[in-house]
């Protein structure tokens, strides 16, 4: 990845692609790199004058597996905000930031505005382990910040103060869009809080990656898994298979969860080893690779997030 980041900046430079510092007059321009934090800015600049925002992962790519292109390292060295989730995906972002953006670029590293509510991505019981990196040194951060309503609501409100410092002008809108939706962020976070507090079930299954620790912690619920949140694994041992099986049947779960776009091959498999085999497939969206498509028939982080919560409710019934 390191290799490919400098080549295609290189390539900029020589095709003269890295633009100069804009006009006072220029719009503020923001990109953002994931959909739910382009969300959350949509929401914070609505109705304001002069701002342009775009998203950078908009086709479908999984952010684990994003390859920007010479395009996508020039929005982002010449936009005036950038907003990145900061985990171990963006490893390219910090490069690009540190060799070629901007003294005046304002970056606002997700994960970092987090502070202490970040977390290490957790290493299931029964999860097929991860091959071994001689690199890590330590535990990673699970960056999927944007699956908890509560990180949804203190991010939104951290970059609308940061948008006022940078655009005073609209500074106040900015501060009362934050308001209203936070206010929307936090009805739904009682929804959610409503439901999982009366299931009849405190157990979700992801026969898929595990992305959803955040909202897990949130409302108590113990999890299983076949691989961790940023695995690149897609094939399940028999050993996994056999404990996911044994804790449907030992906890009476009525169904397995998968994530949008995955295989239901593994879910099936583990359902074929209980012993009712009757269990539901539910997809539970984890927004990490949200189209334009989906973007344009109108889906939203709060939509996504609503659907969620009527999988949980027939998951957890």
């Amino acid at each position: 990845m390191k290799k490919l980041v400098c080549l295609l900046l290189a390539l900029m430079l020589a095709a003269g692609l890295l633009p100069a510092a804009s006009a006072d007059s220029a719009p503020l321009r923001i990109v953002a790199a994931v959909f739910p934090v382009w969300d959350w800015v949509r929401q914070v600049t609505e109705g304001a004058e002069n701002v342009e925002l775009s998203l950078l992962l908009d086709n479908g790519v999984d952010l684990h597996s994003f390859q920007p292109s010479a395009a996508d390292l020039m929005a982002i060295t010449s936009c005036d905000v950038f907003l990145f989730v900061g985990g171990e995906s963006d490893d390219w972002v910090r490069e690009a930031l540190e060799r070629f953006a901007s003294p005046d670029l304002l970056v606002l590293n997700l994960m970092d505005l987090l502070g202490e509510d970040v977390r290490e991505e957790e290493q299931l019981e029964g999860m097929e382990p991860e091959a071994e990196d001689p690199d890590a040194a330590e535990p990673e951060n699970d960056e999927h910040i944007w699956l908890s309503l509560r990180n949804a609501e203190k991010l939104t409100r951290s970059i609308a103060e940061a948008l006022s410092g940078r655009d005073p002008a609209n500074a106040d809108r900015y501060r009362a869009n934050a308001d209203r939706y936070c206010s929307a962020l936090s009805l739904l976070d009682r929804e959610y809080a409503s439901v999982t507090a009366s299931a009849s079930f405190h157990t979700l299954l992801f026969a898929d990656r595990f992305p959803f620790r955040y909202l897990a912690d949130d409302y108590g619920l113990t999890c299983y898994a076949a691989f961790a949140g940023c695995s690149a694994e897609t094939e399940a041992s028999f050993r996994t298979i056999a404990f996911l099986a044994q804790k449907i049947d030992e906890l009476h779960l009525p169904a397995v969860l998968i994530l949008e776009g995955s295989s239901p091959k593994i879910a099936e498999t583990v359902i074929g080893a209980t012993a009712d085999r009757n269990q539901k497939i539910l997809i539970l969206n984890s927004m990490q690779s949200v189209t334009r498509q989906e973007i344009d028939r109108g889906d939203t982080y709060l939509s996504l997030m609503k659907e969620n919560l009527a999988v949980l409710t027939e998951a957890l019934q």
